[in-house]
């Protein structure tokens, strides 16, 4: 080759060099423009500890130190099993059930399991969280309105969760705080801990760690000093049973283990490690240490509603004081009925309360970041993000704190009116996450299987009429007025429409079914 030919020969090599390097840099650029849970920095690298390659189809050998990578997202997820919505449906069942839904809770609880491991099966499988999905998988129109039911369960839950944290800060500073005082001190300290994900995220599940380490040693303290029966609590967890006068309290068990906003954030914390979608093998190994890591976490969890149910239990089942027992008078009645002691259990109480509250209020700012984000495509600054995020929240639950800060009947009343709102949200995150997990465009070879998918829609199914059942019943007995039950048969028939509307796009119902719907429902698409 002459000396021009080969000069020419290296400029071509150039220009193709460069070529490539600015499709590269467009493509980066394209790919910063979508909302993601968590930059490529930011993710944990979870490397082969026992040796160098592996095929990626095939699944590594299991590793504990592996496992000790990966664990961490499961118990963030907990917290939402343990927010202070949940733990008053734990006392009131305790106190006016006793011990025998304790097999409910169980149980409840394996269901919530089953729901929360398909959420962190999209998320693995498809390297996106299910709010960036949905943005996909519906046209505008749905997709704004599973957005808008999100952030409404999202602000539901954080109104209950922020209330709770400012009754135990008024419980340990003996009434000296009011109730919106602690409002805002909760909210500071969401910001707080919310910095700490500036260190890395191992950083910030280790002090959520420590927030379910104080939750369990509080509960697990006055589980100790109450001494329940030993044999009523074993036949409770073994032997179903269930009464007339208990099934309302049987509803609001099943009925708080399912979050709309936990759905959509399991899947976003599960890619806070490096996982190659592509790589089935790598995939698979993520899933099994994600499911052992999530069954430890609400193995957690259950035990500490298992302490709080059964220390209401024994205390107050049966006694004039069961159906009078609430959130923000259960220290009152618990310093009554178990005295002072070395440690009052009042203020175990409010310790165990206070870091709930605090936990799942940062829980909930970081899935409501993650939501917004999602459904929006909101490339914003994390702080940003988190600000709008708790104003979303904060700025009503002052309103809340002021105006119903009167009585103890007020607050109770917000909270079933707070408990009917999510329970409304709960099919705006089921049957979007059972949709997608089945697609096998979507999921590949981890889409779920026949028998998996008929149990996940069974568990679904269930949960939903539970919560149906709980609906129906609030409104019978507190909508009355023509014009307010005119409103009621309106909303609820919108409601039941876009439930039908997103069925019909899961794929489950049969085609000659679908299609007998009207066009726009069987329609999909952007």
């Amino acid at each position: 080759m002459s000396a021009p030919s080969r000069e020419e020969g290296s400029k071509e090599e150039e220009k193709d060099e460069e070529a490539n390097r600015l499709l590269e840099e467009a493509g980066a650029v394209s790919s910063s423009e979508e909302d993601v849970a968590y930059e490529a920095g930011e993710k944990i690298l979870v490397a082969d500890f026992d040796f160098d390659t592996v095929d990626d189809a095939t699944v590594p050998p299991f590793s504990w130190k592996k496992l000790w990578l990966f664990t961490g997202p499961g118990f963030l997820m907990s917290i939402a099993f343990l927010d202070p919505g949940n733990l008053e449906g734990d006392l009131q069942s305790g106190a006016i059930a006793g011990y025998s839904l304790l097999w409910l809770l169980m149980w409840a609880t394996v269901m919530g399991l089953l729901i929360q491991l398909l959420s962190a099966r999209v998320g693995v499988a498809t390297g996106r969280h299910l709010a960036e999905l949905c943005r996909d998988e519906y046209p505008h129109w749905a997709r704004l309105v599973l957005w808008f039911m999100a952030e409404l369960a999202l602000i539901g839950a954080d109104i209950q969760e922020v209330i709770g944290s400012a009754i135990a800060i008024q419980i340990l500073s003996r009434g000296f705080l009011p109730l919106w005082v602690g409002v805002l001190i909760t909210a500071s300290d969401c910001f707080f801990f919310l910095f700490l994900e500036n260190y890395g995220v191992r950083k910030l599940e280790a002090a959520f760690a420590v927030l379910i380490s104080i939750m369990g040693l509080s509960f697990a303290w006055m589980f100790a000093d109450a001494r329940p029966n030993r044999q009523e609590l074993l036949m409770g967890i073994l032997v179903p049973r269930l009464g007339s006068k208990t099934i309302r309290q049987a509803v609001g068990v099943v009925g708080c283990v399912i979050m709309p906003h936990n759905v959509f954030l399991h899947s976003a914390l599960v890619q806070s490690r490096k996982v190659d979608p592509n790589k089935k093998g790598r995939v698979q190994e993520a899933l099994n240490y994600y499911s052992i890591e999530s069954s430890a976490a609400l193995s957690v969890s259950f035990m500490i509603n298992l302490f709080v149910t059964t220390v209401f239990a024994k205390g107050f089942y049966g006694t004039k004081q069961a159906k009078d027992i609430g959130l923000v008078n259960a220290g009152q009645y618990l310093e009554e009925k178990y005295g002072g002691g070395v440690f009052p259990i009042l203020y175990i109480w409010g310790i165990g309360l206070l870091a709930a509250g605090q936990s799942s209020t940062i829980t909930g700012t970081y899935a409501g970041q993650f939501i917004m984000g999602g459904f929006l495509n909101l490339r914003l600054k994390k702080w940003m993000r988190a600000l709008i995020t708790r104003s979303f929240a904060i700025v009503p639950t002052i309103i809340v704190a002021i105006v119903f800060n009167r009585s103890e009947a007020s607050l109770d009343i917000l909270n079933e009116w707070l408990n009917v709102l999510q329970s409304m949200q709960i099919p705006f995150a089921l049957i979007p996450l059972l949709t997608l997990v089945s697609k096998e465009q979507l999921m590949g070879t981890f889409r779920v299987g026949p028998v998996l998918e008929r149990v996940a829609w069974t568990v679904a199914g269930l949960i939903i009429v539970i919560n149906g059942y709980l609906l129906l019943d609030f409104f019978i007995s507190e909508v009355n007025g023509v014009l307010l039950g005119l409103l009621a048969c309106s909303c609820t028939t919108a409601y039941i429409a876009f439930i039908v509307y997103l069925v019909s796009q899961s794929g489950i119902l049969p085609s000659a079914w679908v299609n007998r719907l009207p066009k726009g429902f069987s329609s999909t698409g952007n």
